[in-house]
């Protein structure tokens, strides 16, 4: 099986680091070549940091390294089985890579999409045979997190719905079926979840360690929220959050004053060295 993967940003390149250590050749697809190269050099960085560990032989690494091969052009995705699209969450660029790689690749290939915020079905709604297009919602960072979301359409085929389960679990996941609904399954309850948090730093007047604290060891949280949305990032939060409260209207999925705040003042996390802490 050949898998191609388009945008290689931090989600598309855990999807193709998977993929090539899971022994399949894989075809990634960014827009500027340097992208695709600095995201190919982060791959190899991470597999040689498992050789480090002794959770990887060498020989395996370089093979893995190996299998990787990088184009701007969506045409080089041709002889693919499966191309999993992880580019940006806007429903025009989703849909203007639709319709290119439909034109480009098999009449059996799957297409299937990375997104969070929107809809699989609006996403394949441009496609000549939507049958072929499902969702595999993979979390970040996608080689470290367990979970992948099989999301099926409105019009997803019962072959491709299963094919696309299969292979989550080939990649080394664990898949889980669920409808094309907002949110799915884990973001309809972690983003309003995280939102109530953040609403309890300034009604109770809890600092951020002390609410982490609190949801680490009084609820068995591995991470607290305030630590997690510093990983995830307040823009990709305030994102999904607006995408999901704009579909529900349920006041909870609105992002809070506070992360709006932040996002306005570029206070996002870790990638910028601030957010609810200092990095």
């Amino acid at each position: 099986m050949k898998i191609g993967v388009v945008g290689l940003g931090a989600m598309g390149s855990g999807i193709a680091q998977l993929a090539v250590e899971a022994g399949f050749d894989t075809v990634g697809r960014e827009v500027e070549m340097a992208r695709a190269e600095k995201a190919r050099d982060q791959i190899a960085h991470f597999l040689t940091r498992k050789v480090e560990k002794g959770t990887l032989e060498q020989g395996a690494r370089d093979a893995a390294v190996a299998r990787l091969s990088l184009t701007t052009a969506l045409a080089d995705l041709a002889d693919c089985d499966v191309v999993i699209e992880a580019a940006y969450e806007d429903l025009e660029v989703k849909h203007e890579l639709f319709q290119v790689l439909e034109s480009v690749v098999r009449d059996d290939t799957i297409l299937a999409t990375n997104t969070s915020a929107l809809s699989v079905t609006s996403i394949a709604s441009v496609l000549e045979r939507p049958e072929r297009a499902v969702g595999m919602h993979f979390f970040n960072p996608a080689p470290l997190m367990p979970l992948v979301e099989i999301v099926r359409a409105e019009r997803t085929a019962d072959d491709v719905f299963e094919a696309a389960f299969e292979l989550g679990v080939k990649l080394g996941k664990t898949p889980i079926r669920c409808s094309d609904t907002p949110g799915f399954v884990v973001n309809r309850v972690l983003i309003p979840l995280l939102n109530d948090c953040v609403r309890v730093l300034d009604e109770a007047g809890v600092t951020p360690q002390a609410l982490d604290a609190g949801m680490k060891h009084g609820a068995g949280w591995p991470m607290g929220p305030c630590e997690l949305l510093d990983l995830v990032g307040a823009d990709v939060h305030v994102h999904a959050s607006e995408a999901l409260y704009e579909k529900l209207r349920e006041p909870r999925m609105a992002p809070p004053a506070r992360l709006v705040r932040m996002l306005q003042a570029g206070k996002l996390g870790r990638k910028t060295g601030e957010g609810f802490y200092r990095y």
